[in-house]
């Protein structure tokens, strides 16, 4: 039983469905978050109500579910965000849902839905609309679709508040990073409204997204995953532009990420931190420092540390910054010898991970591909060695997770609605582009290939893909024009490869340690391939000319 409710949870797993099956009761689902306000606020206005947990006990199998440790079941029956308050048949199905529900919204879905059981019973069930249409839409790859994202994202810019689209406003580290290269104006425009909005100016770090799209009504809630990519962004943002004003939100974070999320027991990043009291946040410097810390969840998981690595060493190979040096390989050596194995990474550290059926972990697609891009990023700013072990995770992933031309969320079975296999356009898209890099990285045409088809896979759609997925036209664009490859004889370190890191933009590809002659460098673009450098000048000069000549 949960200490903070009445209800009597059971763990997700088929004890509970077996359970619900033999009492012929549905089961109510609780998708919740340590970080997640408005979850602890239902547990204390709702679930903590005597009649309404009665109820609960008495003519369902409550099920509460943590998201972060269970991925696959937060795929399948998000109801748009959290908490999700999710009513199934014992087969899994799906009877209704809600978000958030106050005592009296509760006690009217409770009494829905027990009707709808009485009445219908399995058959009230239905199955998302994701898990039923399992094969995507293919297509061809072309420069449409660059252009129409890019239209994608003007047509929803908001020329007032900055961002994109109306509210919620999330910051949507991939968009600003595709607008960065192809409309500088509105993409730094963006950038300036995030940093002035989301991230505290106290203790450094993003909050999550604002309610508003004004960006007023703040979600206070610091995660690492959405950090680890914002510092990616702001690093690249100050990569373009040179300015003060986006190296700093990138630090601060940075900060944020190494003393407040830095686990030091398991030399890794923690998952989150809770939004604390709401009061505290309007509180001046001094008062705020006499506050409370708001919790962290010290838990450790593959994927967000895997972003967080990518996001410091991305900061690092702009700036020379050695606290983002040390941290990320800190945390890169956690990776590799604690949750890595034969190319799968685990879910989290020091526990069994739970895949949805109560069993062994599984090779998930989201931390297969966070993963890669570390190991990627890595080979190409800090260790050429990083290498060997992204081609692992390469390997493994095509080998257990590729179903046609695309990707599976995950393998194997599970419980409820975890049998159904998952396709998401997000972590294919993101596997797609660690892959487009280590194809440089290992001259293995093999990884660019699968890269490309799992692309074309959903192109028959792409027109309609929001700005939320604006990294598939980014990586479209670097399959169909090759991305800008910068290869340095020296290993990492060196002045000549320092200066490759800093040349053009942040979609180009460093390999250091290639077959070149030590201390010489050279740039390709496609076909082209330039002259050989010697000199970090000669080296900008290379890149320049090969850039004219595409244009």
């Amino acid at each position: 039983m949960n200490d903070s409710t009445r209800v009597e949870w059971r763990e997700w797993g088929q004890d509970a469905f077996d359970e619900a099956e033999a009492a012929d009761v549905p089961i109510l689902c609780a998708l919740t978050a340590t970080w997640c306000d408005h979850c602890h606020e239902m547990d204390a206005e709702t679930y903590a109500e005597p009649r309404i947990a009665a109820h609960i006990n008495d003519g369902f199998v409550p099920v509460r579910v943590d998201v972060d440790a269970h991925p696959r079941v937060r795929d399948r029956y998000n109801m748009g965000g959290f908490p999700s308050t999710v009513f199934l048949a014992p087969d899994g199905t799906v009877l209704t849902g809600a978000g958030y529900l106050g005592p009296d919204g509760m006690r009217q879905v409770l009494d829905s839905v027990r009707t709808m059981w009485e009445t219908k019973g399995s058959g009230a069930g239905r199955v998302p609309r994701p898990l039923r249409e399992d094969e995507p839409p293919a297509g061809e790859l072309s420069s449409d679709i660059e252009a129409s994202m890019l239209g994608q994202l003007t047509e929803s810019y908001d020329e007032v508040a900055g961002g994109w689209g109306t509210e919620p406003k999330f910051p949507l580290p991939d968009a600003l990073e595709f607008a960065l290269k192809r409309d500088r104006e509105m993409a730094l425009r963006s950038f300036d409204a995030v940093g002035a909005n989301l991230l505290d100016e106290y203790e450094g770090g993003f909050y999550r997204f604002a309610a508003e799209r004004d960006w007023a009504g703040l979600q206070h809630e610091k995660l690492l995953d959405s950090n680890g990519a914002l510092v990616r962004a702001f690093a690249n943002a100050y990569l373009i532009t040179g300015k003060s004003e986006y190296r700093e939100p990138a630090e601060r974070t940075v900060e944020f990420l190494t003393t407040t999320l830095w686990n030091g027991d398991a030399e890794a990043f923690a998952n989150s931190q809770a939004p604390g009291d709401p009061e505290s946040h309007g509180l001046e410097p001094t008062e705020r420092e006499a506050a409370d810390d708001p919790p962290v969840d010290e838990r450790v998981f593959a994927g967000p540390n895997a972003l967080a690595i990518e996001g410091l060493l991305t900061y690092y190979a702009y700036t020379d910054d050695e606290r983002a040096r040390r941290y990320a390989e800190r945390a890169l050596s956690t990776l590799r010898s604690e949750l890595l194995e034969d190319g799968i990474a685990s879910h989290r550290l020091d526990s069994v991970v739970e895949d949805g059926s109560g069993g062994e972990a599984t090779c998930l697609l989201s931390n297969q591909a966070r993963t890669l891009a570390a190991l990627t990023t890595a080979a190409s700013t800090l260790d050429a060695d990083a290498v060997a072990e992204a081609e692992a995770v390469a390997d493994a992933t095509i080998e257990r997770l590729r179903d046609g031309d695309s990707f599976l969320d995950s393998e194997g079975d599970g419980v409820g609605l975890c049998d159904r296999p998952l396709r998401p356009l997000d972590t294919n898209v993101a596997l797609a582009d660690g892959l487009v890099e280590l194809a440089v990285l290992t001259d293995e045409d093999r990884y660019r290939r699968v890269a490309r088809k799992t692309l074309e896979e959903f192109a028959g759609a792409s027109d309609r893909f929001g700005v939320q997925i604006a990294r598939y036209a980014t990586v479209a664009s670097r399959l169909l024009e090759g991305p800008l490859v910068i290869r340095v004889g020296d290993g990492p370190g060196s002045d000549l490869h320092r200066a490759a890191l800093r040349l053009a933009d942040h979609e180009k590809v460093v390999v250091p340690a290639a077959d070149l002659e030590a201390g010489t460098g050279r740039v390709e673009h496609g076909e082209r391939v330039s002259a050989v450098a010697e000199t970090p000048e000669q080296l900008s000069e290379r890149v320049q000319e090969v850039l004219d000549q595409h244009t």
